[in-house]
Parts: C-alpha cells; sequence; structure tokens
C-alpha cells in the first residue's frame, strides 16, 4: 500500500527545506520522527543543503527512546551522530540561554497523541516560551492525530495544577494535529514566538491513524499500538491510584488490576451499565516493572467495540468510581516520586476535585457534565486554530 499521507518530515526532505536554508538549528525529536520512507528525521536533517544541525532536544524517554517514563536524564553525547543531546527531561525543561545562544531554530519532530497528560505537549510549550523569548524561530513538522481530529474528551486544566502533565488550559483530547496545537498554543501566548508549520499532505479531518497508510512507532515504551492509544486519555487516570495501569505487561493502558481486586464482579458491574462502545472482560496478569511488579494481579481487560461511539475519559472514571465503591479499604489515591507535585490524580485530571468527591453520591455524574461542557466549550475556542478540512 502507498502511502496517502505526508508528514512534516517528508515535506522538508523537499521544498520546505527551504525554510532551513542559511540557519543553525537544533532538532527535538524521538524514534517517531522519520518519513513515509523510514528515514529518520535526524538523517534529513544532517543532510539538507545550506542548514547546519548543531543539536539534538530530548524529552521524556530521551532523543532514542531508550528510558522509561519518569526517568529522568542529563546532557549527553548521541553516540550515533556525535551531537550534543540537550536533556529537556532532567534539571531543565525548556531550553536555556545557553542551549539557545548559537542557534536560529528549533525544528520539532515527535509523534504526539493529542492527549494532555502525555507529556510531549508540555515540552513543546516550553519550548516556544523559551524561543520566544530569546528570539528563536520554532518549526514544527506536522503528524496526525491518532486519537482523532474531531472530537475532545475531558475536563479543563485549571489553575494551580499546571504541571508537565498539563501545561496549557486544554482538555484531555484536543482533537488537534501537533501543529495546529502549536499554532492555538502560540495565538494565546503573551509573547508569541516565531512560528512555521510544515503541514500534512493528503490529510483530511475524518481520517483515522490507520487510514493514512503512515508507519506506527512506538512514541513511548508503553503505547505499542492504536488500541493502546484510544484507551489511554481514561486509563491514564490509574496512575493517580495504587491500582496498575498495565505497566509492565504487553498491554499497557488496556489492562488496569491490583492483588486485592475483586475483577469478575467488577465487570459484571460495569458490563452491566451498557457504556457506549466498550466491553470489560476480567484478566490476570503480572507486571514486570512499575506498580505491582512480580505479584499477580486481578485485573480488568478494556475493549473498545465502536470507537467513534466509545469515551475514554468517562469510562475510565466510571471504572475509577466502581473500583472505589467495591474496595473502599483497599483502594487509594498515590503521590508521584516527586512529592512536590502533589496528588498525581490532582495534576493528570486538572483539578483536586476528582480526589476530593468522586465518592460522594451524585458527583461522578456532576463531573462527567463538567467535562463534556468543558470539551464542547474548548470545540468553539479551538475553530480558529485547524488548519486542515
Amino acid at each position: 500500500m502507498s502511502t496517502m499521507v505526508l508528514t512534516g518530515a517528508d515535506m522538508l526532505a523537499g521544498e520546505a527545506g527551504q525554510i532551513l536554508k542559511g540557519k543553525k538549528f537544533g532538532l527535538l525529536t524521538n524514534p517517531t520522527g522519520i518519513d513515509s520512507c523510514y528515514r529518520s528525521t535526524i538523517e534529513i536533517c544532517e543532510s539538507l543543503p545550506g542548514a547546519e544541525l548543531k543539536a539534538l532536544f530530548g524529552c521524556e524517554h530521551g532523543i532514542r527512546g531508550d528510558r522509561q517514563a519518569g526517568v529522568k536524564f542529563e546532557e549527553e553525547v548521541d553516540p550515533e551522530t556525535g551531537h550534543t543531546v540537550h536533556s529537556l527531561y532532567g534539571k531543565h525543561r525548556a531550553p536555556t540561554a545557553e542551549m539557545l545562544e548559537p542557534l536560529d531554530a528549533i525544528v520539532f519532530d515527535i509523534q504526539d497523541l493529542g492527549v494532555r497528560f502525555y507529556t510531549y505537549l508540555s515540552t513543546l510549550v516550553y519550548v516556544m516560551q523559551a524561543c520566544a523569548e530569546h528570539g528563536v524561530e520554532v518549526i514544527v513538522l506536522d503528524r496526525p492525530n491518532p486519537m482523532g481530529s474531531f472530537g475532545a474528551e475531558g475536563g479543563y486544566l485549571r489553575e494551580g495544577f499546571y504541571s508537565m502533565v498539563g501545561a496549557w488550559r486544554i482538555p484531555f483530547t484536543t482533537g488537534l494535529t501537533i501543529g495546529e496545537f502549536a499554532t492555538f498554543v502560540c495565538s494565546q501566548m503573551e509573547k508569541p514566538c516565531a512560528l512555521h508549520v510544515v503541514r500534512l499532505e493528503g490529510w483530511k479531518r475524518d481520517m483515522a491513524y490507520t487510514d493514512t497508510g503512515l508507519p506506527w512507532v512506538l512514541p513511548s515504551p508503553n503505547m505499542p499500538t492504536m488500541d493502546t492509544v484510544r484507551v489511554y486519555p481514561g486509563n491514564c487516570l490509574f496512575e493517580g491510584t495504587n491500582l496498575s495501569e498495565g505497566r509492565g505487561t504487553t498491554r499497557p493502558f488496556e489492562m488496569i488490576g491490583a492483588p486485592w481486586l475483586r475483577h469478575r464482579e467488577l465487570c459484571v458491574e460495569m458490563n452491566a451499565m451498557n457504556l457506549p462502545g466498550v466491553v470489560f472482560h476480567p484478566i490476570t496478569f503480572t507486571p514486570v516493572i512499575s506498580k505491582h511488579r512480580g505479584e499477580l494481579c486481578n485485573g480488568v481487560m478494556t475493549f473498545v467495540t465502536d470507537k467513534s461511539a466509545y469515551e475514554s475519559a468517562a469510562t475510565g472514571l466510571r471504572l475509577i468510581e466502581r473500583i472505589m465503591r467495591l474496595h473502599p479499604d483497599e483502594f487509594a489515591w498515590v503521590k508521584p516520586a516527586e512529592a512536590e507535585s502533589g496528588w498525581f490524580i490532582d495534576v493528570l485530571s486538572g483539578s483536586d476535585r476528582v480526589r476530593k468527591t468522586l465518592h460522594h453520591e451524585g458527583e461522578l455524574d456532576a463531573i462527567l457534565a463538567d467535562w463534556r461542557a468543558d470539551s464542547l466549550d474548548w470545540m468553539t475556542v479551538r475553530q480558529s486554530s485547524l488548519l486542515y478540512d
């Protein structure tokens, strides 16, 4: 099958590469930075005539995707190219003046999920802010949103809860390409950066990722398939609980569980709700890393039966609420390793409301109603930033 869609990386290898002519630039990328011929963006950038790639930048999981979630790292040398790799997931979350001083531009090429708490969006925000401050151009090589580009889910990020897993006031999912997201952020920045989006060719908003003909490269170690992507916005909330979110298994986020979970009873109750586009099935698994490592967990597998009807964020929250009621003594919210970050569920969900009120009668429906209102509002707010039909 020939590729129907060309990404910004494909365009950069052609005429679009002229935007870098005469410039010294840095490249922020990871293993997803490839073109439709499987050539890495690093290779493309090194071969651009009249332009000089001066440095690489790495965000969470590293420039080569070799680090697990949350693993910090500092400046290093890429053994394949010899370039300095500036870390944006260690002591610094944004490029420093020293990193930017030799550069005219930073090129961003990463396959994002279009989900607020997937940290690549936050890194892009921090890069844009730093580049605006120091007069460095930002060039975003656009890529399709694998979550889809019509709707949105979840509530807005609230003031006081900004973090690495939420750097801008958006709902859980954006329905934007990474280039459209950058366009939106730039339009709202107090001091906008010089932004250039290298657009997709042949892409339409009604395309599923599988319609594009583009290869799927794991954007992080626990995002192996489109099935994983689909459940992530809701089941990622389990990172804020004492249940395993399936890290350390072959189906992360699709499976959640704990040794004490009454998983069969839970599946019966969840399936009785007849939630749109989803079925729950009891399983067992033993994570090899992360929570409950080496322990046999009773788990629940989320099977999406109708991706157009399925509501990931709402389904994930309903699942958590039901577990809280089944296991009032075992269930707990958790804090991340960085204690100063507060409760992890707060920064993931965008406020402290879920943690403080979900156990109250009627609050689940009230939260979901407010999330729906936020998502509908977002569909209007984002309109001026859309780059494609």
